[in-house]
């Protein structure tokens, strides 16, 4: 029924291709497009072939506004014509990307993932609001992407998360308070990522997100504040002059490896453990404080890897790290796996995150 009409145009389309104007080519484009929405629910595939042969030859011969438009009313539909889908995708004009990048479902994974590795920011921002991502897609846009995406893909409720994923992103947030409000209110953040969280966020931000969340998560905030708050009335700051003037002795020395990282955590020398952390990652001896005496055993990991320990030596650091309470087995064998998993291009990625965040946040505190 529909195909009849379809091919009846093919005539005028060969016109508007061959001799046609631009106007004459998009007025074309709006006939069969129409056409194809009246009756493309009942189409079978090789009905739904003709149009797509047909709309493709059409887009690839009109103007940016003309596809944009396409792109609009395809965008939606479940049964859109394959090809001219990854057409408009592809476009490097995000008026014409976008609305299929958020919401066509003719889209593969795989698909998402080369464009969101190759297009710019404004592709990846699209590609952020789209129901449903996949871990695989939200890996390359965490690593791509520019603080807006950022934010966009966290307000994301349906964007699905690897554990790296998650780690780095939470990493991105220092410094970033609108970050922080947003992860905090999503209710499939893991609890242990929760904590590292609010141990970043400044006082007003803490305060805001208590009031602002849903019961759901509202309890956990509020016991890991408590946490947080007695955590920071007793632990005083903490002087490494001694520790750090023998580790950068022996950097100097090249003895600063594995093996003496892991005879001092062995010996219960946790202060020359922290600077040798600090000093094989270029990273300020506070931000490996924070990580030494806080909850969460899972960041330990990342300086660890970064400079390149073995696991027996980072077992050893999560053993004797001076906590209120030693970890129990199930944890200790949760992050060795985690280790393993973790690699060192990661790593190291999420200490320059900390890197950079903590010079941004050190700028206002000189100026004061």
């Amino acid at each position: 029924m529909a195909q009849q009409p379809a091919q009846s145009i093919i005539a005028e389309l060969e016109d508007a291709v061959r001799d046609g104007t631009s106007a004459k080519r998009v007025q074309t484009l709006r006939r069969v497009t129409d056409l194809f929405l009246n009756d493309g629910d009942r189409l079978n595939d090789e009905q739904v072939k003709v149009f797509d042969d047909v709309l493709c030859l059409l887009v690839a011969r009109v103007e940016t506004r003309a596809r944009a438009e396409l792109s609009k009313r395809l965008a939606p539909l479940d049964y859109a014509p394959f090809e001219v889908i990854q057409y408009l995708a592809w476009d490097d004009d995000i008026s014409v990307a976008g609305e299929v990048l958020t919401q066509s479902s003719r889209l593969s994974t795989e698909a998402l993932r080369e464009i969101a590795s190759t297009k710019g920011q404004d592709h990846l921002l699209a590609i952020s609001a789209r129901e449903g991502l996949p871990e695989s897609v939200t890996d390359v846009i965490i690593e791509r992407g520019e603080d807006r995406v950022i934010r966009r893909l966290a307000k994301n409720a349906s964007a699905q998360f690897s554990d790296d994923g998650y780690s780095s992103i939470v990493a991105r947030a220092e410094g970033d308070d609108e970050l922080v409000e947003i992860l905090g209110l999503r209710i499939d953040l893991p609890a242990r990522l929760l904590h590292d969280l609010l141990l970043r966020a400044k006082a007003a931000v803490r305060a805001r997100l208590l009031a602002i969340a849903p019961p759901a998560v509202r309890d956990e905030i509020r016991q890991v504040l408590d946490y947080v708050a007695e955590r920071e009335a007793v632990t005083p700051r903490r002087n490494y002059g001694i520790a750090e003037e023998l580790v950068k002795l022996m950097k100097q020395l090249n003895e600063l490896d594995d093996a003496a990282v892991y005879k001092f955590a062995e010996a219960g020398k946790f202060d020359e453990v922290t600077v040798a952390l600090a000093v094989l990652n270029d990273v300020p001896i506070v931000l490996i404080e924070k990580l030494m005496l806080g909850m969460r055993s899972d960041l330990m990991l990342i300086p660890c890897r970064s400079a390149r320990l073995n696991w027996p030596t980072v077992e050893t650091i999560l053993r004797k790290r001076p906590l209120p309470r030693p970890l129990d087995d199930a944890t200790l064998e949760l992050a060795q796996r985690d280790y393993r998993r973790l690699s060192l291009e990661t790593a190291q990625r999420t200490v320059r995150f900390w890197q950079l965040h903590n010079r941004i946040e050190k700028q206002p505190a000189a100026v004061g």
